[in-house]
């Protein structure tokens, strides 16, 4: 019975991973094609699309072509055993971040997007951290055993380091290439300054922290619990 859900469930994440890379694939050409066809300069609406908006949404797509490969890099490279249903959570964060986010402008069209989806990413980042140190603790390569609030530390690091990492690539996104990952300019083109233009960045980490953190006090109390019995 265990082997047919983890069958069913890798079935799962295949075709829902083949979904967002189709996806994704469609958007980059898409995104090509636009750049020849797409004015330049300052839309004259808020949802006009111009080439720098091209160059963001071909930049987004390529990078989650890149990273949907990941996942299975690392369990081959590591001998990490990823859960198929954390691989899919994260296929399915690709999808609502790029594809819904940039190609279909949910960052804009849904209020808060932004946010849904750093909640969503420090919980499964959180998650994840418990899974890294789980393998290690669990390895007979390893000798090592890591008390629960020492791996609870280490997973709500790990979820915020990831965050930041992510802060610094739009920011350098932004700098170099002239896009709005880290929307200083609003749907009305309107340029934010001053704390204004830092509200963005330091929203996505503070929800980020809380969600990690929530996910980081459950894990706790289940390593403790485990660790009793």
């Amino acid at each position: 019975m265990d082997h047919k859900k983890e069958d069913h469930s890798a079935k799962w994440k295949d075709r829902v991973g083949q979904i967002v890379l189709v996806l994704l694939g469609i958007s980059v050409i898409y995104a090509v094609y636009m750049l020849f066809t797409a004015p330049s300069g300052v839309p004259d609406n808020g949802f006009e699309k111009v080439k720098s908006d091209y160059v963001l949404t071909l930049l987004q797509c390529l990078v989650g072509v890149i990273v949907m490969f990941i996942p299975s890099v690392i369990e081959k490279k590591f001998s990490v055993d990823i859960p198929d249903v954390m691989e899919m959570l994260y296929f399915v964060f690709l999808f609502c971040a790029i594809y819904l986010g940039e190609v279909r402008d949910f960052y804009y069209r849904v209020p808060s997007w932004d946010l849904i989806l750093h909640m969503f990413s420090g919980a499964m980042l959180g998650a994840l951290g418990f899974v890294l140190v789980s393998f290690f603790n669990d390895s007979e390569k390893v000798n090592m055993q890591l008390s629960p609030i020492f791996v609870t530390l280490f997973a709500f690091c790990f979820a915020l380091a990831a965050g930041t990492l992510w802060e610094i690539y739009e920011f350098l996104a932004d700098g170099l290439l002239g896009t709005n990952m880290q929307k200083f300019i609003t749907a009305d083109r309107e340029v934010l300054v001053g704390r204004d233009a830092l509200a963005d960045t330091m929203e996505d980490l503070i929800v980020d922290a809380l969600s990690s953190l929530a996910v980081c006090i459950i894990g706790f109390f289940t390593l403790k619990k485990k660790v009793n019995r």
